[in-house]
C-alpha cells in the first residue's frame, strides 16, 4: 500500500472519537460534544504562532497534514481573518475529517488540496505566501515524521513570509527527534524554540523567519492571556514552559 494511502479507522471511548490509520496508534482525537475544541495537548501547542503574529485580513496559514481537522476547525471558528490551506495526501483522511470529525467544507477561508506536502513546499508559486505553517505529518507506522529532510524544512521556510512562524509536531523519545531538530535548526538558522514534552511524548517546535524577535516574556504573557480569553486555548502554561525549556531565554525572548 502506498505511503500516505493507509486505511482510515475510528474508535470511541469516554465521549472522545479517535482517528487511526489501520492500527491502534492514535492519529487524532475529538471530544464529540465539543468538535471545535482542540482536544490533544500537542495539537493545542501547534497554534503557538498566535503568540507571535497578530491575525489580520489577508493572513494565510498552510497546514501540512489534516488528521481530524482539529487545527482547521479551530482556525475556521476563532481566526475569522485567516485563510487556511490544508495539504493532505490521503483522500480518505479528507473524507473522514468532514464526515466523522465535522471539519467544514471548503469556502473562501478554507482550501483543501489533496497533494504531497513534500512536493507542495517546493512549488515556486507557494513561496513567501504564508504567515504561518503547521506541520503534522505521520503515517500508519508513526516511525517519526513522514517528512523530515533538510530539503523539506528549507521548503517550509520558503513558504513563509517575513515575519513568519512554523510549528512542527515531533516525537521526543525517538531517534527521529534529533534528525528533525537538526534539520529544522539548519533550515531556520537556529531560530527554534521547543515546548516541554507533553504527556504523550510529543514535542512541538516553533521556528521563526524574519527580523530578530526581542521581547519581554511579560508582553508575551499578555498576548497569551488574550488568546485564552478569546479561544479557551490553555495558553496560561505556554510562556513559562517555553522560557524554562530553552537555554538563554529565561529573562526575555530573544531569537
Amino acid at each position: 500500500m502506498p505511503i500516505g494511502m493507509e486505511p482510515v479507522t475510528f474508535s470511541e471511548s469516554g465521549g472522545v472519537r479517535y482517528l487511526h490509520f489501520g492500527s491502534e496508534l492514535i492519529q487524532g482525537a475529538m471530544r464529540i460534544r465539543d468538535p471545535d475544541e482542540i482536544y490533544l495537548e500537542y495539537n493545542q501547542q501547534m497554534m503557538a504562532w498566535l503568540l507571535f503574529l497578530e491575525t489580520k485580513p489577508g493572513m494565510r496559514v498552510a497546514q501540512l497534514g489534516l488528521g481530524t481537522g482539529a487545527l482547521t476547525k479551530f482556525q475556521h471558528r476563532y481566526c475569522s481573518a485567516v485563510k487556511t490551506t490544508v495539504v493532505e495526501l490521503n483522500p480518505a483522511v479528507i473524507v473522514s475529517a468532514r464526515s466523522m470529525f465535522f471539519t467544514p467544507d471548503d469556502d473562501r477561508r478554507l482550501e483543501t488540496l489533496q497533494a504531497d506536502a513534500k512536493s507542495f513546499v517546493q512549488l515556486q508559486k507557494q513561496k513567501n505566501q504564508y504567515d504561518a505553517v503547521q506541520v503534522d505529518l505521520y503515517d500508519a507506522i508513526c516511525d517519526g515524521p513522514a517528512a523530515s529532510s533538510l530539503e523539506f524544512y528549507k521548503g517550509c521556510y520558503s513558504l513563509l513570509k517575513s515575519p513568519g512562524v512554523m510549528t512542527v509536531n515531533l516525537f521526543s523519545r525517538h531517534k527521529s527527534f534529533d534528525i528533525n531538530l537538526q534539520n529544522i535548526c539548519e533550515a531556520f538558522s537556529n531560530r527554534v524554540l521547543l515546548f516541554p514534552e507533553s504527556h504523550d511524548c510529543n514535542v512541538v517546535a516553533i521556528a521563526f523567519k524574519g527580523p530578530k524577535l526581542e521581547v519581554e516574556w511579560k508582553e508575551v504573557s499578555k498576548r497569551a492571556r488574550l488568546i485564552l480569553e478569546k479561544t479557551g486555548l490553555p495558553t496560561n502554561t505556554w510562556v513559562s514552559g517555553i522560557a524554562r525549556e530553552n537555554a538563554r531565554q529565561e529573562s526575555k525572548l530573544s531569537i
